[in-house]
């Protein structure tokens, strides 16, 4: 749970920047990061993205429990184009009576795919490490998605870790009963633990919902509430998207 934790997102560089702002600039740089058209720029910004969560002190393991999943799909998407598409062969193999064949054009718009793939959920994750939870429906709000979609990704947040803890009771008791000590018995477990955090997502809801009735709860959140923006950030923001477009340009 530590890797989930907002510990490590205090006293950085990007602590007392305004979301809303990091948000323009995230957006900015995903604009050019989709739309670029080589390899230059993408992994610049990934570097760049690397360095900053570095300079923010982001554990490994944490910054790799992020990028795992987009890069397993890079891999698929890479080995599809390589082997799938294109019109220059590279080489030709026979397998068990199939013709594999790799592509070199194939492969290089793989690459620029999974680059632009990679770039852009490195800009995602530097915008997740450098801004807390709250501070990002903030900005959200101001951007003027529904209030509705807003509040039910808060409490979605807020039970994540709620189910968390109960669905590792589950799991610990089981475990102890030897509830994994077969393939048969774990498949049996792990259902039955899936029900019962279905169960208790069910009752954590109504739970909640008499709760905050209960309260005058009419839909309006003060963390909602915006703050004038500062001239400061926003120059040096509008700076900082002025030189990436120009290293867009150039590349």
């Amino acid at each position: 749970m530590e890797y989930f934790s907002e510990d490590f997102r205090k006293h950085h560089m990007l602590t007392g920047i305004d979301a809303r702002v990091k948000f323009i600039v995230a957006i900015a740089v995903l604009i050019m990061v989709i739309s670029y058209k080589g390899f230059v720029f993408p992994l610049a910004v990934v570097l760049l993205n690397i360095c900053l969560c570095m300079k923010m002190k982001v554990p490994f393991r944490a910054l790799m429990l992020r990028l795992s999943e987009p890069l397993a799909i890079i891999l698929v998407l890479i080995l599809l184009k390589f082997l799938f598409s294109g019109r220059e062969p590279l080489f030709s193999l026979s397998l068990f009576g199939l013709s594999v064949t790799g592509h070199k054009d194939g492969l290089i718009e793989g690459l620029m795919i999974a680059g632009r793939v990679l770039g852009a959920v490195s800009v995602i994750a530097v915008l997740g490490f450098s801004t807390p939870f709250t501070e990002l429906m903030s900005g959200l709000s101001w951007m003027r998605i529904p209030k509705g979609f807003i509040e039910i990704l808060m409490f979605a947040y807020r039970y994540i870790f709620v189910l968390f803890e109960d669905a590792m009771v589950i799991y610990n008791a089981q475990k102890n009963r030897l509830g994994y000590c077969s393939v048969r018995r774990g498949l049996n477990s792990f259902g039955t633990l899936a029900g019962s955090l279905i169960l208790k997502a069910f009752d954590h809801s109504q739970n909640t919902t008499v709760a905050m009735v209960q309260r005058g709860y009419d839909g309006n959140m003060p963390l909602l509430r915006h703050k004038p923006f500062r001239l400061s950030e926003v120059v040096v923001s509008a700076l900082f998207i002025i030189a990436m477009g120009c290293i867009w340009t150039l590349g």
